[in-house]
This record gives C-alpha cells, sequence and structure tokens, in this order.
C-alpha cells in the first residue's frame, strides 16, 4: 500500500512539473522560431538589395558600352555589352519562372545565377517572392521591375539593329546616330526611374519588416521573462536543491578522479584502469600504445611562466584529440607526459599515428608575449598482440622507446616491439628513408 502510494505521489509530481515547465518551452520554441524567420525575412530583402544593386550597375554597363560599340564599331565592346545584358536579362527568367503554376525552382535558380546573385542567397530569393509576393511592398517592388520588361526588350533589339547597321561600315548619317544615342540615353533614364523606385520600395519595406519583427520579438522576451519568474517561485524548493547540488557535487568528484583538471583529459589512473581492460580483452585485437613526451617543455616555464606552460599543455591537448576515433583515449600521465591507448589498432597504423602527431606537433608555433618556441616531441610507440602482457610490461616498453627516442636526438618516433630499429624523422627525411627501408 505504501509502495503504492509513493509512486502515485511520484507520478503526480511529474506530471505537475511538465505542467508547469510546458508554457515556458512552448514560449522558447515560439521565440527561437521567430528569431529564425526574422534573420531568414531580413536576409532574404537584403539580397534582393545587393540584387537591385548588380541589375542596375549591368543595365548602365550594357547602355555604356552599346553606345561605345554605336560609335566606334569595336566588336570587343558589342561583347561587353552583351555581357552585361545577360544579369538583368537573368533575373527577368528568375521572375518568371517564379511566377509559373507550378514554380520551376531550378529555372529560378538558374537565372538569378546569371544576373550575378551569391548561390547563398539564391533560396532566400525565391523563398521570399513565391510566399510573400503579395505583400504590398514586395508587390509594388516587382510591379517595378515588371516595368522593365519592355525596355529590355527594346535593349536587346536595339543592340542587334545596331550591330546590323555597323556590318556594313560605320554609319555615316550624323541624323541616324544621333536618334540612336539620344534614344539609348532615354532607354537608360527609364531604367533608373525604375530602378530607384524598386529600391525605395524595399528599402522602406525592410523598416517596416524590421519594427514589426523587433516588437514581436520584445513582446514573445517579456512574455518568456514574466513565465521564468512566474516559473521560478514554484520550482525553487529546498530540497530538490539540495539533492541536484549532491548529485552534481558527486558527479564533479568522480570526474575529476578520473580527468586531469587542466587538459580535460583522462589522468594516468584513468589510463592505466582502460589500457588493464585493453589488454584483459587482447583477443578482440593488436594493440597500440603511444608514450608522448614533449621536448624542452621546461624552456616555456622557466622563460614565460607556469601560465604559459599550461596554455601549451592545453594546446597540445586538443591536437591530440583531433581525429581520434571513438574507442581512442588520450590522456595526460603528468608533466608533458600524455598517452594514447589505440584499440584494434595494427602496428602500421599505431605508427602512421605517431609520426602524424609529431608532425603536426612540430608544425605548432606556441607564441607567449611575442615569443615564439618551437613544439617537438620524443614519441614512443607499443604495438602489443600478446594476451599474456602485463600493464607493467606494456607501460615499460611504450616508455623505454619514449626514452630511446629522447636519447636520439628527439623530435621522432620510436617503435618497440622487437622492432627497435622502426623510426619515422621528418626533421630528417632521408634518415626516415633509410630506417624504413
Amino acid at each position: 500500500m505504501f509502495r503504492r502510494t509513493a509512486t502515485s505521489m511520484k507520478g503526480h509530481s511529474f506530471l505537475h512539473v511538465i505542467k508547469l515547465v510546458s508554457p515556458f518551452v512552448m514560449v522558447v520554441v515560439l521565440q527561437a522560431a521567430i528569431a529564425g524567420f526574422s534573420l531568414e525575412v531580413m536576409s532574404s530583402v537584403r539580397a534582393y538589395v545587393a540584387g537591385e544593386a548588380m541589375w542596375s550597375r549591368s543595365q548602365k554597363n550594357a547602355v555604356y558600352f552599346l553606345n561605345l560599340y554605336l560609335h566606334s564599331g569595336d566588336a570587343s565592346q558589342f561583347t561587353q555589352y552583351q555581357a552585361s545584358l545577360a544579369v538583368p536579362i537573368g533575373d527577368e527568367f528568375a521572375r518568371w519562372a517564379m511566377e509559373r503554376d507550378p514554380v520551376d525552382v531550378e529555372a529560378a535558380r538558374i537565372g538569378f545565377l546569371q544576373g550575378g546573385n551569391h548561390p547563398d542567397d539564391v533560396p532566400g530569393l525565391i523563398w521570399l517572392f513565391r510566399y510573400f509576393n503579395r505583400v504590398s511592398f514586395l508587390q509594388e517592388a516587382i510591379r517595378e521591375w515588371t516595368a522593365t520588361d519592355p525596355m529590355l526588350l527594346e535593349l536587346s533589339v536595339f543592340g542587334e539593329v545596331i550591330r546590323s547597321e555597323l556590318e556594313n561600315g560605320p554609319i555615316r548619317d550624323t541624323n541616324r546616330l544621333q536618334f540612336l544615342s539620344t534614344r539609348l540615353s532615354e532607354l537608360n533614364t527609364q531604367f533608373t526611374v525604375h530602378a530607384k523606385r524598386f529600391s525605395t520600395v524595399l528599402g522602406e519595406g525592410s523598416r517596416a519588416i524590421k519594427l514589426t519583427l523587433t516588437g514581436i520579438n520584445i513582446v514573445t522576451a517579456v512574455t518568456l521573462i514574466l513565465l521564468l519568474i512566474w516559473h521560478t517561485r514554484r520550482l525553487v524548493l529546498q530540497r530538490q536543491a539540495f539533492e541536484d547540488a549532491l548529485h552534481a557535487e558527486k558527479e564533479r568528484l568522480a570526474w575529476q578522479a578520473s580527468h586531469d583538471w587542466l587538459t580535460g583529459l583522462s589522468n594516468r589512473r584513468a589510463f592505466e584502469a582502460r589500457l588493464q581492460s585493453e589488454l584483459d580483452a587482447a583477443a578482440a585485437g593488436p594493440l597500440g600504445l603511444i608514450l608522448l613526451d614533449l621536448d624542452q617543455f621546461k624552456n616555456v616555464n622557466d622563460t614565460c611562466g607556469h601560465l604559459a606552460g599550461d596554455r601549451l599543455l592545453c594546446q597540445v591537448s586538443r591536437l591530440l584529440q583531433q581525429d581520434r576515433r571513438p574507442r581512442d583515449l588520450v590522456a595526460r600521465l603528468g608533466g608533458d607526459e600524455f598517452g594514447l591507448i589505440l584499440p584494434q589498432c595494427s602496428p602500421a597504423t599505431a605508427v602512421d599515428i605517431a609520426e602524424r602527431l609529431r608532425r603536426s606537433l612540430e608544425l605548432l608555433n606556441f607564441a607567449w608575449d611575442d615569443r615564439c618556441f618551437a613544439v617537438t616531441a620524443s614519441i614512443g610507440v607499443a604495438c602489443i598482440a600478446d594476451g599474456d602482457t602485463t600493464l607493467e610490461d606494456a607501460m615499460r616498453r611504450a616508455d623505454a622507446a619514449c626514452y630511446r627516442a629522447k636519447e636520439k636526438g628527439r623530435n621522432r618516433v620510436q617503435v618497440d616491439g622487437g622492432r627497435p630499429d622502426v623510426i619515422a624523422v621528418a626533421a630528417r627525411p632521408r634518415e626516415a628513408v633509410a630506417a624504413r627501408g
């Protein structure tokens, strides 16, 4: 009976917490959704403004180069006119594709790319047009955009007419030349009027959107704050707070017992426990054991202090964790000594990993107070395939290999396991080739 009552109370308490928290979660989700929507809308409007600038510049260039071609007959200027005209025409094709039913997204994408828009902006351009083309400011902007279609057609035909007339040589008729040049100028003026109106409408719309979305975000934020205060007054229970603190303290102590406080890596105790576990399961495959000792680390501490040394150790620890497999373990064994356990790792792979680590460290330039230090390491590798190998023997073999690497000049990889001559030394490529041979 008592057990049933306790279970019922726990279930009721859980439902009560869910009931209290659910409005808070809903407001948070709503706030995140509104923020994401706001960013998407403003980004898409910005993309249209940038696209209009590209459109206007290209249109003016097209008129400019066609006018030059009219007076000079230089074919290269006609080519530049065609390239410039392709930009507004691409945008025009994109709009036509989006006005179809159904929308031709791929054609719209190709058109916008031809119009010089950044590929990352194209999805936003299509999205804003598809779902908000009936919004007043965007509808008016599209109307201004559409009004330039006959002008683009005329400009395109104009170019072909001029080219056909120039095929027979320069235009000698001064009146004809003056007429064509004047018409080009008029076209440019008409383009400019619509482009300015398009830009103005978008600017006004973006400001209105910004104010609206800011207001919505402020309202949801205030609602969120009020909900937070309301829930906090009901959720602050002394007993629960004590239990949470006790649980957190237990986790902290457990973490400290198995991790290095400075780098966050596993410590020697956890490293040896894991190594013993892998040795007990040696039948699963070969085991790679790497011990790494930083060269001349004492110089950093003596020259710049322990704070610099700690910073270097943290950088090295992050480098050692890069590209590691989920089952690999990286640990700081003490001072400037690190260890890696590589389960189910062939000897060749273990040596390759050690050599890559050595090269990565060699490329790491550590700077402190305008002083730079070269970072190198002596690395010992033990490849263990024997199920009878003890923890002490495995550590001794890897440590001995690391010691031999230091003896032979540092900044090298020394491999144990019955093949002491297998050495990889990046700083001396000829010796490394000889060693592998």
